[in-house]
């Protein structure tokens, strides 16, 4: 909501500085957004008066012009085709910025000439995009005065951010009433306000509710004015609405505009020569579509409140008019709407047109309901006094609904709820200032809210307006004693387990993302969902229709996004909710939490010595690894499967189980999943199931990482390679081996798998590296060759493997 402050102090008898009204806005809630100062831009701008304006000897579009300035005369090589002798323009002297081009203006020649300083446009001025020619001011423009001042340019336009509740501060009048009760003056009524237009003739155009639910449009408040003349509004009008961002566009609409902002009041006029028979209120059909207002075609739906004729749609009723029946320089006649529409309709339809509007903004958060027949009557006085014409009796469909209600605001509630110790009477003065009938009940004060505050709903209400009335930096400091030094945990244990994940994947280099928690029904197929259950009966948009049964689909096609725009490599990872049917059996929200991750593309860089490898499963195994390490599951301990989901690559991926407890899937994904979600490069991809990793008990020897304690002793590197059978797996081996020893070997790991010649069919070799790190003393060749034997038959009891020869 923006406004200046010559139009607040039309509301607001008080001679208080900008700076005071700032800051009593912020403390009544009206968060100040911004100030916008523009006579500071216009400070060395004076009007000044050409003198003569003579063809340049060197240039045939230039002129040069000698100018008076009020403090002395300059001469000015100017290009503008209406620069003449005797016109006041707008100098601005050299060593000024120009705002509309942010061009610094030094002494110069120009073709021969010199020339110091400026005659501006508007656009130079940066007050329209007008540039055909120089600001032509009037004749008796006062010589040398500031600019600013003489346009009324150097008042201070103030924004404020408004709280969906407030919609009565969308309009001036309302925060003038706020800033009145805070006592920085007082309210005033404009002389525009309160006055009935009589009637002269019966309105030839009628208004008829066809609505089978009358809330979505309780009151209609409509007048005909005929005989009008359409044309530009006048400059204190054009420049009100232009200083808060609004476009003149003629007297008629600015009209209507200036009343959505003064008192919070949307309106619209229709051209009545446009419209066929009487005005009708009904919900939208089928198909119908209306030409808006913005240049745009909408379509309506049943659910949408239409402004119609006996032909045709022609408005959104709230929202947006059409462009059939909007008023031109050309219209006579006019039928003038002021109508009461309901919030939530309103909100709901604009977010499915996707139209933003002022009316809109008003509507959604509720305007005041006596408000129409009162913004009929003032909107058609100024339309009488601007464009003339002759106004019929007005024309009323519907009832103004029912506001009326009261509240009790007990003794010592304000202290109670808000902490500050307030007089009785107090309140009774603030509440009154505001608005509110003020009574006595037999347990405190009766409160009757105003009919410009549907938000007031209780006594809590009431507290508030008492307590940011008076100023909540009155509410004295409590300090609140602690039994602990050390503040209490806030984080669950589900949200600390994801923020130790979250660090161990960036860690590994990959990129965290977060995704929709839904996707289009065909991708929760391919990952295993699809349950109608799982299903979403209003979704955002038509193709994100079902929660995701996984991370992945969404990370898939982010990294499609990435690969499509020339990243041809990447690594995402997300932690986040999952949606199944059978998830209510693991956590109580019907939900659980899963952490994944997907790369693509080569693992490493591009290099001369070689071309780098795709990504495999080995590098999905890694991050899986990687993140259950970080919550401290026995690794080590893991066993792999190969049972991976079907959207994994068979005999590339795998299962990491505990028992019988899955705790993730990891593998390249399968080519059909790739070819379907349109991602052409090689990728892998895990899933870890947070929920489903078990928490280490506290005294469990190897449940919990031990402290880290780096040994001053060599280690000792030794290889073996062993031949088993073709269906052994190397994780078998590896952990067989580990087990032989688990005080001295530090390290297992495969370096080699060989078939082939000196190998029997249906066995290969497997090479180990066996890492032994002493704490003690360093290892004698006895203790290596010890190790080294148990090795060899842990190995062999285990997988029946046998050393290679």
């Amino acid at each position: 909501m923006r406004f200046t402050l010559s139009w607040l102090r039309e509301h607001l008898d008080t001679e208080a500085a900008p700076e005071g009204i700032v800051e009593a806005l912020t403390m009544l809630g009206l968060e100040v957004e911004g100030v916008e100062d523009r006579g500071r831009d216009f400070a060395a701008f004076t009007v000044a008066r050409v003198l003569s304006a003579e063809p340049h000897p060197d240039a045939d579009r230039l002129r040069v012009c000698e100018v008076d300035t009020g403090g002395g005369t300059v001469q000015v090589v100017c290009g503008a085709p209406n620069a003449r002798t005797g016109m006041m323009g707008v100098f601005a002297p050299s060593g000024s910025v120009v705002p509309g081009t942010g061009l610094r203006l030094e002494k110069a020649v120009i073709r021969g000439v010199e020339s110091n300083g400026m005659l501006l446009s508007e656009r130079e001025l940066g007050i329209s995009d007008e540039h055909d020619g120089i600001v032509d001011l009037p004749g008796d423009a006062p010589l040398g005065a500031p600019y600013a001042a003489f346009a009324g340019l150097d008042d201070p336009v103030i924004e404020i951010g408004l709280t969906p509740n407030r919609g009565d501060c969308a309009g001036v009048r309302g925060i003038a009433r706020d800033l009145a009760a805070r006592g920085l003056g007082a309210l005033r009524t404009p002389s525009r306000w309160g006055e009935v237009v009589p009637g002269r003739f019966p309105s030839p155009v009628g208004v008829r509710m066809e609505l089978d639910d009358p809330a979505a449009c309780p009151l209609f408040a409509g007048r005909y004015i005929r005989g009008v003349s359409n044309g530009p509004s006048p400059p204190w009008l054009r420049d009100r609405l232009k200083a808060v961002g609004l476009r003149p566009i003629s007297a008629l609409v600015d009209i209507t505009n200036f009343f959505t902002l003064d008192m919070c009041r949307p309106l619209h006029v229709f051209d009545a020569d446009r419209l066929v028979g009487d005005v009708v209120v009904r919900m939208g059909r089928a198909g119908e579509t209306v030409p808006a207002l913005d240049g745009r075609t909408y379509r309506a739906d049943s659910e949408m409140t239409m402004i119609a004729d006996e032909a045709r749609a022609n408005a959104f009723g709230g929202i947006m008019g059409g462009e059939p029946t909007g008023c031109t320089e050309a219209t006579s006649n006019v039928f003038l709407e002021s109508a009461l529409f309901d919030p939530l309709r309103t909100a709901a339809a604009g977010r499915r047109l996707g139209v933003h509007s002022d009316a809109r903004y008003r509507f959604e958060r509720g305007v005041d309901p006596t408000s129409a027949v009162a913004g009929m009557e003032a909107a058609t006085a100024m339309i009488l006094e601007l464009c003339g014409g002759e106004p019929s009796e007005p024309v009323i469909a519907g009832a103004e609904p029912e506001w009326r209600r009261s509240y009790v605001l007990r003794p010592g509630r304000v202290r109670e709820l808000g902490g500050a110790e307030l007089p009785e009477g107090r309140a009774r003065d603030i509440l009154g200032t505001l608005g509110f009938d003020v009574g006595d009940a037999a347990d405190g004060l009766l409160a009757r809210p105003p009919s410009w505050r549907p938000d007031i709903q209780g006594e809590a209400d009431l507290v508030e307006e008492v307590l940011r009335v008076h100023g909540f930096e009155h509410v004295p400091v409590s300090e609140f004693p602690s039994g602990t030094t050390l503040p209490p945990a806030v984080l669950t244990r589900t949200a600390t387990r994801a923020v130790r994940v979250r660090r161990a994947l960036a860690a590994a280099g990959l990129t965290e993302a977060v995704t929709f928690s839904f996707l289009p029904s065909a991708w929760a197929e391919l990952f295993g969902g699809g349950d109608p259950a799982l299903g979403l009966d209003n979704p955002i948009s038509s193709d994100l229709d079902a929660m995701r049964p996984s991370v992945l689909p969404n990370l898939i096609d982010a990294g499609r996004r990435n690969a499509d725009r020339g990243i041809h490599a990447g690594a995402l990872f997300e932690v986040g909710p999952v949606y199944r049917p059978e998830a209510a059996r693991v956590a109580p929200e019907g939900q659980r939490q899963n952490a994944a991750g997907v790369r693509w593309g080569a693992a490493g860089e591009r290099h001369w010595a070689g071309t780098a490898r795709p990504v495999d499963g080995y590098d999905a195994k890694s991050d899986a690894l990687a993140a259950l390490a970080a919550l401290d599951a026995p690794t080590a301990g893991l066993q792999v499967s190969t049972d991976a989901p079907a959207w994994f690559h068979p005999g590339r991926s795998g299962v990491l189980r505990l028992g019988a407890n899955v705790l993730a899937h990891f593998g390249e994904l399968h080519p059909g999943v790739l070819k379907t979600m349109g991602l052409a490069a090689p990728a892998a991809a895990f899933e870890v199931f947070l929920d489903a990793v078990p928490e280490p008990r506290a005294g469990k020897a190897g449940k919990r990482r031990p402290a880290l304690r780096r040994s001053a002793f060599q280690p000792v590197e030794r290889d073996f390679a062993f031949v088993v059978d073709e269906e052994v797996a190397a994780e078998s081996l590896v952990r067989a081996v580990r087990g032989a020893d688990r005080t001295l070997i530090d390290r297992v790991s495969v370096f080699d798998v060989y078939r082939g010649e000196g190998i029997a069919e249906g066995r290969k070799s497997v090479a180990l590296s066996v890492v032994l790190q002493p704490t003690e003393a360093t290892l004698t060749d006895g203790e290596i060759a010890a190790v080294a034997e148990r090795v060899v038959a842990a190995a062999g009891k285990a997988t029946g493997a046998e050393l290679r020869g």
